[in-house]
C-alpha cells in the first residue's frame, strides 16, 4: 500500500500490498486518486511509466466540464460513471452524514457502482478517481476490495488513509467556504475533509445485512460469479 507521487494529482496511491487472507493485493494494478485537473507533464510521464491503461472517472458532467482531466496524449481509455445522482451542493444543503451519503450511493447508484467495478476488470493498470478521491472513490474501491476478499480491517484502513493525504491548505480553504455558505451545518466538514473509519465500516456492515456481503451486493445487481472470480484474480495474488 504505497503512495506514488504523480505531479498534480492529490491523494494518488496504489492499493497493492493489502492483506487478503493468505494473499495480498497486487501492486501496480489498481490505483486511486482525486481529480487530474492539475496533472502536468511530469505527472503524465509518471502515469505513462506506471503503464496506466484505463481511467474510471466517477464525477458528473458538470464537474468534468469545470475541472477536465489533463491527460494530454496519454493513451488511456476513460470511462465515466457519475455516482452522485444529485448535485454535490445538495448534500451540504441537506446536511447529510457521511454514512447517509454512502448509503445513498449504493442504494441509488448500484448499477453504476457495478459498472465502475466491471471497468476495473476490462484493462489494468486502472485508476479510479473522483474529485477528492474520498467518497465516490472510497465506496467503489472499498466494495471492490472487500468483494475480492481483502481483509475487512485493511479495506477500512485504506479508506481512512485518505484523510491523512488531503493537503492541509486545501482543507482550510474548504472549511472557510463551509463556514461562509453553510454556517449551521453539522456534517459538512466531515463530508468535505474527513474519511473516518466508522463510515466505511458502516457501509460494509450495511451490505452484509442487506446482501450477505459486499460480493452479494455486486451479485444482486448483475455481476456474475465468473466476474467476481475474475475480480479476485485481478486484484489478489
Amino acid at each position: 500500500m504505497s503512495a506514488t507521487l504523480v505531479s498534480g494529482a492529490a491523494n494518488f496511491r496504489d492499493v497493492g500490498g493489502l492483506p487478503a487472507g493468505s494473499g495480498r493485493t497486487r501492486s501496480g494494478v489498481l490505483f486511486r486518486s482525486g481529480n487530474l485537473v492539475q496533472v502536468d507533464e511530469a505527472g503524465r510521464r509518471t502515469l505513462r511509466d506506471l503503464g496506466l491503461r484505463r481511467v474510471i472517472d466517477l464525477r458528473d458532467a458538470a464537474e468534468v466540464a469545470h475541472a477536465p482531466s489533463r491527460l494530454g496524449d496519454l493513451a488511456v481509455e476513460v470511462q465515466h460513471e457519475p455516482l452522485f445522482l444529485g448535485s454535490v451542493a445538495s448534500f451540504f444543503e441537506r446536511d447529510v452524514t457521511i454514512e447517509q451519503l454512502y448509503a445513498a450511493i449504493v442504494d441509488d447508484g448500484a448499477d453504476r457502482v457495478v459498472a465502475a467495478i466491471r471497468g476495473i476488470l476490462r484493462a489494468q493498470p486502472v485508476l479510479v478517481h473522483c474529485t477528492v478521491g474520498k467518497d465516490r472513490t472510497g465506496v467503489t474501491v472499498g466494495i471492490a476490495l472487500a468483494a475480492a476478499g481483502v481483509d475487512r480491517d485493511a479495506v477500512i484502513a485504506d479508506y481512512a488513509r485518505t484523510e491523512q493525504l488531503l493537503p492541509a491548505e486545501r482543507n482550510e480553504k474548504v472549511r472557510a467556504a463551509i463556514r461562509a455558505f453553510h454556517p449551521e451545518s453539522v456534517n459538512a466538514e466531515d463530508l468535505a475533509t474527513r474519511s473516518p473509519a466508522r463510515a466505511m465500516r458502516s457501509l460494509l456492515d450495511k451490505l452484509d445485512r442487506e446482501y450477505g456481503s459486499p460480493a452479494g451486493f455486486l451479485r444482486a445487481h448483475g455481476m456474475s460469479a465468473d466476474e467476481l472470480q475474475r475480480l479476485r484474480e485481478v486484484l489478489v495474488e
